[in-house]
């Protein structure tokens, strides 16, 4: 007979049995296994873009540093940041590097500071005058409670971009566009019914209620706010209120100006190419997207600082962030920071980026280079970087919570939320939907709120 303890597994089936001595032979086997020494310094990027460009720095440096050669990885998306949660929250291993996108990075910092993943930059960066070099806003993303963890990799100023043929054969002169309410007046005339049938067959504007990166891009230009200055969810400010119902007007009724045009599908490149949607917000790294993907739009489109809310106000927004950390697993952090200077702060990979891929360097001292200022025949002849430049120090700050997608998940349900009830309530003024507006905001916020507090370990 089994003893008392082991009772329960003479009630195992054959089947059971053969598992559990599958599974304590395979643990044996891992635990036997030889490890593989480490070759280098590991990066991983997610990238395929990036990776391609980063690979003549690396033989570069692994040429002159053959001590401590760098393996650079390329893995997919949800893979990388699935390895890097797992190897920071269990003492797997890592890489040395990581290239962590702005929500994966931010996932990293939903505990104590002590127990984040990757090493904190932030007196290094202040000793080597990196502060002064580095566009301000591009640190933002990567500070959790005063501490930054991570190297900027980009900037991401926003633009609008439009349909230059059609607004000029329509003889609108976009110099008077200061805001969106000049653009909406302006550019109104566009809207026309083409084959009769009494619906709107063009649009001044690509975007929706169910697009959550465009609810944030005007949010954050207009001052609005998912996280104080303390980190914590904000959701019900008023201006907040006011940029909702204000975006429900573009929207909803009769009278709506925007459509949705998605940003990466063939339905929505071919109503961009059609001219059903007459001018969308396009932040630096999707320039380089539609050189690749419309260049049936090449010479037909120019470019535009962001209409501000009121006179006067910003005239930019952003979308998206990367940024390079060193891990504390790193067995050399100095060699692991010295190429992550020599590979984000290089002049070559500046240039690089920005013509393959469109992105312009957080490094404010490459803005002077020539191939920020050349004319681009895509955009007209405009100077791409130019415009960009100009409008990277005013680009909005974004707070790194790890609760951010969370947020937008949030204010995205109370836009649609919103929408629907405007329809449905035939109800098309910012004044009348700013009560509506409030009422959903609070929902959010008391369910963001109880989320936030189930982590005892973020604020210590």
């Amino acid at each position: 007979m089994f003893p008392k303890r082991f009772a329960k597994l003479s009630f195992l089936s054959p089947g059971a049995w053969v598992i559990l001595l599958v599974a304590v032979l395979s643990s044996l086997l891992v635990a036997l296994a030889p490890v593989k020494p480490r070759e280098g310094m590991p990066l991983w990027v997610f990238d395929q873009n990036h990776a391609r460009t980063y690979t003549p720095i690396v033989q570069d440096w692994n040429q002159t540093h053959p001590d401590r050669p760098v393996d650079l990885k390329l893995i997919q998306f949800y893979a990388l940041e699935r390895r890097m949660l797992s190897g920071f929250m269990s003492g797997t291993p890592v890489a040395d590097l990581i290239e962590a996108e702005r929500m994966v990075a931010a996932r990293s910092f939903a505990g104590p500071l002590d127990r984040v993943g990757f090493v904190d930059l932030t007196d290094r960066l202040k000793a080597e005058g990196l502060m002064e070099q580095i566009n301000a806003p591009s640190f933002t993303l990567w500070t959790s409670r005063g501490r930054i963890f991570g190297l900027p990799h980009d900037v991401h100023p926003v633009l609008l971009a439009y349909r230059a043929d059609l607004v000029e054969a329509a003889g609108i002169d976009m110099n008077q566009v200061e805001t969106w309410d000049d653009f909406f007046r302006l550019l109104r005339p566009l809207m026309q019914d083409f084959d009769g049938d009494g619906r709107t067959d063009r649009y001044l504007l690509g975007g929706w209620s169910t697009n959550g990166p465009f609810a944030e891009m005007l949010l954050l230009q207009a001052g609005g706010r998912l996280f104080d200055e303390q980190e914590q969810p904000c959701l019900t400010l008023e201006r907040n209120v006011e940029v909702l119902a204000t975006l429900t007007t573009w929207f909803a009724g009769p009278k709506r100006m925007c459509t949705e045009a998605p940003e990466f599908s063939a339905s929505g490149h071919r109503m961009r190419l059609e001219g059903v949607v007459v001018a969308s917000l396009i932040p630096d790294w999707m320039t380089g997207q539609w050189k690749r993907e419309l260049p049936g739009l090449s010479g037909k489109l120019k470019l535009l600082p962001v209409p501000a809310w009121e006179k006067g106000g910003r005239r930019t927004t952003v979308w998206g962030g990367t940024m390079l950390g060193v891990t504390r697993a790193a067995p050399d952090f100095e060699a692991a920071w010295a190429f992550a200077k020599r590979l984000y702060l290089a002049p070559e990979l500046a240039d690089a980026l920005f013509e393959g891929v469109g992105i312009l360097t957080p490094v404010k001292t490459h803005w002077s280079r020539p191939v920020f200022h050349r004319p681009d025949p895509f955009f007209s002849g405009q100077p791409l970087g130019t415009l960009l430049i100009e409008q990277a120090p005013h680009v909005p700050a974004r707070p790194a919570s790890p609760y951010g997608g969370l947020a937008l998940d949030k204010l995205v349900a109370a836009l649609v939320a919103l929408h629907g009830y405007a329809d449905r309530e035939r109800r098309y003024t910012v004044e009348e939907l700013k009560p509506e507006a409030l009422r959903l905001l609070k929902i959010g916020q008391v369910e963001l709120e109880r989320q936030i507090s189930r982590n005892r370990f973020l604020h210590r």
